[in-house]
């Protein structure tokens, strides 16, 4: 450094003997490190991170304005009291860098033993930083200092610099090897900026004094191209900023950008000389200002673009959970119904179980007193007994029902399948319900096809309670008329959806079949009514009014029977009043 001695303090700040560099290299690298800093702190307050790198912008721009103060001054005393600090801003940014680094890859703060070695490190420093062992004096020949530097000053910033070098280094190797693909990215980024900076930072100042020193250089102005470190680092700053969202902000990083390349072409008009110079530099200038705000801008779109995906993929990601919690908890409600089902078929089964038994005592003996196996009764009592006999007999067939239903939904319905004749079957049933037909004053016919149907592979006895209870439906719920049990064989049978209707274009994958329709000429079903008749406990409105007694079951166990047997069992009905028609189909073969 030389020194111009003159009665007029701003001589040399104007003087043309001032390196044009010297604005270039010191004010930009100033202001974009600042504007960075200063923004990241402004948008993250709380976080560590943000405010480390806030810290070492400052202890940065400290340095640099001391340093530009010190290239413009010519009062050696006040000279001499900028310079001491030059040393511990330079250590406070060593150790700065450090801590940044620690917080970045930990993503929170370290420990207290870490942070008291800091202080151990920087302490002497800052005691020793007014005393001879940092300056001792000023050389009024060319007012170079370096003279009277004491050996803490000579050594501490290579000292600092290499430490911070290295122990960045090594931790980042660390954290690289371990951390997933994106975030290694991050590392990489992180590690290339800060390690440039430093570099270029402490090594360029100590080469620039260490050749002035040896006479080498006339003088120290090749340190202001260490300074530019600072510059490329706040830049890969920026990009972490911009593709990563680093310190939680996005915009900014192209803000930040945009200013920065604005402040350093702006800046050249320090050194610029020519007019062509000026002109093409406020092109330039201008040129940067148009496609900075385009991208700003396009940024800003696509960052808007990016956060409402985001958003849309956090409540997508949101109503999974909660639909995913919705059927966990629909997935422990539908066990426990299960297991209540189950526990109320179980219950069921026992409970018919025994009440079977005494119910078909009373049955049994009733029906003595009534044949006069214990001595004449009188005609009132006789009238008595024979309503027990009816309720009897009706609680018998409701316990047969429950019993039913319980062993077809716990599965404990047992089968005996084998080759019985069909026709044998109507013609049993046709003889056991005539009588009642004619006590009625209905008419009962059976239509058997001329050529005799196929022995088919059933349960005899589970069949001929299928089609008697249609039967027996079809003379309850008719009020005049009669009904038809008729049987043929088709070449192959229909499927019936779950609203208990034929599918249209649909056909049975179990070949040849025999239907069996009972048709009525009685009360009719209403069509919205035919998908609930097979269900559990389910009636039809109109049939309370004939048979009060009916427990819904008949029906949804005949169906389980049919389907058991590969068959299917519907009705078809034109309406209320119009009759109906109980349809039953069984395959010739019953495939396993």
């Amino acid at each position: 450094m030389i020194c111009y001695l003159s009665s007029n303090p701003l001589y040399f700040i104007f003087s043309k003997d001032v390196p044009a560099l010297l604005y270039y290299s010191h004010i930009p690298t100033v202001i974009v490190a600042m504007l960075i800093g200063f923004l990241v702190f402004l948008k993250g307050t709380r976080l560590l991170a943000n405010r480390l790198l806030f810290a070492i912008s400052i202890s940065f721009s400290l340095w640099v304005i001391s340093n530009l103060i010190l290239w413009t001054n010519i009062h050696s005393d006040f000279m001499l009291l900028i310079w001491s600090f030059l040393m511990v801003l330079s250590s406070i940014i060593s150790i700065l860098s450090v801590y940044f680094i620690y917080v970045f890859l930990e993503k929170g703060d370290v420990s207290l033993l870490l942070k008291s070695i800091f202080l151990i490190l920087i302490a002497p420093i800052i005691i020793l930083s007014p005393t001879p062992a940092n300056l001792s004096g000023f050389n009024i020949t060319n007012c170079d200092a370096f003279m009277f530097e004491g050996f803490l000053f000579r050594f501490s910033n290579v000292f600092f610099g290499a430490l911070a070098m290295i122990w960045i280094f090594i931790l980042l190797v660390r954290k690289y090897r371990k951390a997933e693909i994106d975030f290694k990215k991050q590392i990489l980024i992180m590690g290339i900026g800060i390690e440039f900076f430093l570099f270029s930072f402490f090594v360029v100042t100590f080469l620039a004094a260490y050749l002035t020193d040896m006479g080498i250089l006339f003088d120290s102005r090749l340190e202001f191209y260490g300074l530019f470190g600072m510059t490329f680092f706040m830049g890969m700053l920026a990009y972490l900023i911009v593709e990563f969202g680093v310190f939680r902000i996005k915009l900014l990083g192209v803000q930040a950008l945009v200013v920065a390349l604005v402040v350093l072409v702006g800046s050249q008009f320090f050194f610029v000389q020519s007019n062509a110079g000026m002109i093409l530099t406020g092109i330039t200038l201008t040129l940067s200002l148009g496609f900075g705000y385009a991208l700003i801008k396009s940024i800003s779109a696509e960052i808007k673009q990016r956060e409402a995906l985001e958003l849309a993929n956090r409540e997508i990601s949101e109503r999974k959970d909660q639909l995913q919690m919705m059927a966990d908890s629909l997935a422990v409600a539908n066990d426990q119904l299960r297991k209540l089902d189950n526990a109320k078929t179980e219950f069921i089964s026992i409970a018919s179980h025994q009440l079977r038994t005494p119910i078909t005592a009373i049955k049994g003996f009733v029906s003595l007193i009534l044949e006069g196996s214990y001595g004449e009764v009188n005609e009132g009592v006789h009238g008595a007994l024979g309503k027990v006999y009816v309720s009897t007999e009706r609680l018998v067939e409701l316990i047969e029902d429950l019993l039913n239903v319980s062993r077809i939904e716990s599965g404990r319905m047992s089968f005996a399948f084998e080759k019985s004749s069909l026709e044998k079957l109507l013609r049993e049933l046709y003889d056991n319900f005539i009588l009642i037909a004619k006590t009625k004053r209905f008419y009962l016919d059976l239509k058997l096809p001329e050529t005799a149907l196929p022995e088919i592979e059933m349960d005899y006895s589970k069949i001929r309670e299928l089609i008697s209870n249609f039967i027996d439906n079809a003379l309850k719920y008719t009020e005049r008329g009669g009904v038809t049990i008729k049987a043929e064989l088709r070449a192959e049978g229909v499927v019936i959806d779950e609203n208990g209707f034929v599918a249209v274009g649909k056909k049975s994958p179990f070949g040849k079949m025999v239907r069996i329709t009972v048709s009525d000429t009685g009360i009719g079903v209403p069509k919205e009514e035919i998908p609930l008749l097979f269900k559990k406990f389910s009636r039809g409105k109109d049939v309370s009014r004939l048979h009060v007694g009916g427990t819904g079951l008949g029906l949804y166990v005949g169906k389980a029977i049919a389907e058991t047997h590969h068959g299917q069992v519907w009705l078809e009905s034109d309406g209320r009043g119009l009759g109906s028609k109980f349809i039953i189909e069984l395959p010739i073969e019953r495939v396993q």
